[in-house]
């Protein structure tokens, strides 16, 4: 959400259809516009080229092997340009021809494999020239360029001079006027690869999740150290003039302070920092931390540096201050799984996107907005991407900050209200209960912190429930204040505690706390149990009138099986865990050669987590309940494995849904895959277990719980006035009990009852899930045979409407 991290702002793509298996195994053809095509012939005849420009990022190479791999699948040839633009100027052996083979093993690597540089000789109409040349040469007309704005702009200026650039090497003599007319038009489409997120257009570029995950697990070691002395550490990140990895990191370790270039602090910041961190030392914290990235200035334009806040900090408090600098080790690293799958799907839609284009096509970039994949105008993107940098330049701050898009100003309400507002003196009347119910899930603890800070500072009353919904009906209820939800933030695991018990043999007793408690409304985070357990609530309005009160639920379940939400708070994290598991286990299979690894994930029914974790990791196959498989499946990925340990990759990773099939248990796969696998390959079996619960909340899941959290109590602040009568609360409507979820390109309040008909009750699953249309992409990156419908391929849209309909997140 981040897996996003803004992922919060991310992931659903109208690319690709499930199909049944009885139309995988058809030629089918399929429709586009008015145009019948197969996609395993889309590419026969031409030729695409793959390169990476300026910074590295993670997730970098994830892009470039989905780009080779699906540009293979369509019948076209598929060039590396290593060294990126110089390498393309320098030609020779730097533009050379990928093989499905050449990708394997880069997705979890970090930084890009095939090179970057910054290039001189492009910027001038010489050195295109050369490029052009040698592009020429190999029949290339389709370029993917994956970097920063100014390596796209740079893309569609050689797109722009093409012609021209044709026809000097056509009169120089350098081409023959058969290799002008075969290379008429240049295709170009641009991924965005850069760990800042300054790019406007998309909610995510790849390597921004990566990025803040290094972040996120430096300052959570310095959290230690730091409260173990009473410090104030103050961290730089980078950014360039973005502010938006300091301001997710301090979202998502509820930092003191950040300073942002796009918003500068106020006159006499000095004295309100100051002020804000004795009041935290104050109220029992003992370490404090504030987050600055390297762009931040203050409003007369002067840089604000670290060191700078040190010294204030010193001076005026005489606090132990230390500074850390994390330059380089941002870039660094194994990319998460949110940047892989991102870099994953965007190499797919680049590649149908050239392989579409004709000569009135602009230079497109593919961005992602929400959980959807589109493509927008190149050109739009960078010039929105100026916009930003002249506003600020011309400290029209305001505007700055509008233009970096919804998400980013949503972070930043969300992070000042946390940070800055003091809690009002006046009280609101009201008490507002939270508590955590089904299994735990990592970002649980962020949303209860948002939930209760948000609260109080509303003038609520908050009180925290302990155990679910049996410790509702128990009487373990305490009120809670600020403090009380220090540092839940990093935190896994559920500190309130949390059950699978659903309310309805315990509805008198929870009746009667929640008028001895006098509790206006209940915010309900939690999986799929906390849906069913507020809709037996809603069905016991009509016996006990004091459950009829607001309620809301937030979905928190690493299985993400709640209906109404495309993402569960705590399946992030989950899916890294998992995806580092099958880094490590593929890396032993890489060792050993010619070895199986079978890994069942958990999910209960529902198959999120085994599909995403195959799209992150490379797997062979992901066996999940969504699409019944047969023997003949199995039979089909044993053979098709075993024509893989003929390759240079002798390896294999098949994971499995807990429950997907009652028959074809995990010993059972395993079985079949050792016998029939015998003398070409043996296997092993890892059943991952609860270790897929635990663990340190991922930066997505933390930012997404403390937004979700701040959401639902300005809902429920609304909503409790709305239904307020003489100083008591009836609320009997079906939209006074809702359940907050992201849908697409946005956070929506849907009504519980309204949901019943998207769930399928017996497996405890919605009937339509977002992320079953990535499971084409899974196989064919896999190499297996299939069709792709491209009939829901994006469609250029324009920056325009993308920042109008952008994602609230």
């Amino acid at each position: 959400m981040s897996a996003a991290v803004d992922l919060a702002d991310s992931l659903e793509e109208p690319v690709f259809t499930t199909e049944s298996r009885s139309e995988t195994r058809t030629d089918k053809k399929m429709l586009h516009g008015s145009q019948h095509y197969e996609a395993q012939t889309l590419g026969v005849g031409k030729a695409i080229a793959v390169l990476t420009s300026g910074g590295d990022a993670q997730g970098m190479n994830a892009a470039v092997r989905a780009v080779v791999r699906v540009g293979i699948y369509t019948g076209a040839k598929v060039y590396f340009v290593h060294e990126g633009y110089q390498g393309m100027v320098d030609g020779g052996d730097n533009i050379r021809e990928a093989t499905w083979e050449s990708v394997s093993m880069m997705l979890q690597l970090g930084g890009t494999v095939i090179g970057s540089a910054r290039c001189q000789d492009f910027r001038a109409r010489e050195g295109r020239l050369k490029a052009a040349c040698n592009l020429i040469k190999k029949g290339i007309t389709n370029l993917c360029v994956i970097g920063g704005d100014g390596s796209l702009t740079g893309a569609d200026t050689f797109r722009a001079e093409w012609s021209g650039l044709l026809a000097d090497l056509l009169k120089a003599g350098k081409i023959t006027s058969d290799e002008a007319k075969k290379s008429s038009y240049l295709n170009i489409v641009g991924l965005v690869g850069s760990i800042d997120n300054d790019f406007c257009g998309t909610d995510m570029t790849i390597g921004t999740d990566s990025a803040l995950h290094r972040i996120m697990e430096i300052v959570d070691a310095i959290t230690t150290t730091a409260q173990s002395h009473q410090r104030t550490f103050v961290l730089e990140v980078m950014g360039r003039h973005c502010g938006y990895l300091a301001l997710v990191t301090a979202l998502a370790c509820g930092a003191d302070w950040v300073f942002i270039p796009e918003s500068p602090p106020e006159e006499n910041w000095e004295e309100h920092l100051c002020r804000r961190l004795s009041e935290t030392r104050g109220r029992g914290s003992r370490l404090n931390i504030i987050i600055v990235a390297e762009g931040a200035i203050d409003a007369s334009g002067k840089a604000i540096t670290s060191e700078d806040v040190k010294s204030l900090v010193v001076k005026r408090l005489g606090y132990d201050t230390r500074v850390t600098i994390l330059g380089h080790v941002q870039r660094g690293g194994t990319p998460s799984a949110f940047d892989r799958i991102l870099g994953s799907r965007m190499g797919v839609e680049a590649v149908m996107a050239l392989l579409e284009g004709t000569p009135d096509t602009p230079a497109c970039v593919v961005s992602l907005s929400g959980n959807q994949a589109i493509r927008l105008p190149l050109m739009e993107c960078v010039q929105v991407t100026k916009e930003v940098t002249q506003a600020m330049n011309e400290k029209r701050f305001g505007e700055a900050l509008k233009l970096r898009g919804r998400s980013f100003e949503n972070n930043w309400s969300v992070y000042r209200t946390l940070a800055h507002i003091r809690p009002p003196s006046t009280k609101s009347g009201y008490n507002l209960a939270v508590l955590n119910v089904g299994a735990p899930a990592a970002g649980m603890n962020a949303a209860v912190r948002s939930t209760v800070r948000i609260g109080i500072i509303q003038g609520h009353r908050m009180f925290a429930v302990h155990d679910g919904f049996e410790g509702l009906a128990k009487a373990q209820i305490e009120e809670i204040g600020w403090g009380g939800v220090g540092g839940w933030t990093g935190q896994g695991g559920s500190r309130l505690g949390t059950k699978r018990v659903l309310p309805k043999k315990y509805l008198e007793e929870i009746s009667n706390n929640i008028s001895n408690f006098n509790i206006h409304g209940l915010i309900i985070i939690g999986g799929y149990e906390a849906f069913t357990g507020s809709l037996e609530l809603m069905e016991g309005r009509s016996k006990y009138e004091e459950l009829c009160i607001p309620f809301v639920v937030i979905p928190a379940t690493v299985s993400n099986n709640v209906p109404g939400s495309d993402f569960s708070i705590g399946a992030d994290t989950a899916l890294n865990t998992i995806t580092t598991t099958c880094d490590r286990i593929k890396q032993s299979a890489a060792g050993t050669k010619r070895r199986v690894f079978i890994i069942e994930t958990m999910g209960g029914y529902c198959g999120y987590l085994a599909t995403m974790a195959g799209l992150a990791s490379g797997a062979d196959a992901a066996y999940i309940y969504e699409e019944p498989f047969s023997i003949h499946d199995l039979q089909t990925n044993v053979e098709h494995l075993t024509e893989k340990m003929k390759t240079t990759v002798k390896r294999g990773l098949i994971l499995r849904n807990e429950k997907c099939n009652e028959n074809y248990s995990t010993d059972f796969v395993f079985n079949l895959y050792s016998e029939e696998g015998k003398g070409t390959f043996d296997c092993r079996k890892n059943v991952l277990g609860h270790m897929q619960q635990g663990g340190t909340p991922t930066p997505f899941d933390r930012n997404f719980g403390t937004k979700m959290g701040a959401k639902a109590v300005m809902w429920m602040t609304g909503k409790v006035k709305e239904c307020s009568r003489h100083g008591r609360i009836f609320a009997n409507t079906a939209d006074s009990a809702c359940l907050l979820g992201m849908r697409k390109r946005s956070l929506v309040f849907q009504p519980l009852v309204d949901l019943k008909s998207e769930t399928d009750f017996e497996h405890r699953l919605p009937h339509h899930q977002w992320w079953l249309k990535l499971r084409p992409i899974l196989k064919i990156l896999a190499k297996y045979n299939i069709n792709l419908d491209t009939t829901e391929a994006a469609h250029l849209e324009h920056i325009t409407r993308k920042r109008s309909g952008e994602s609230q997140m």
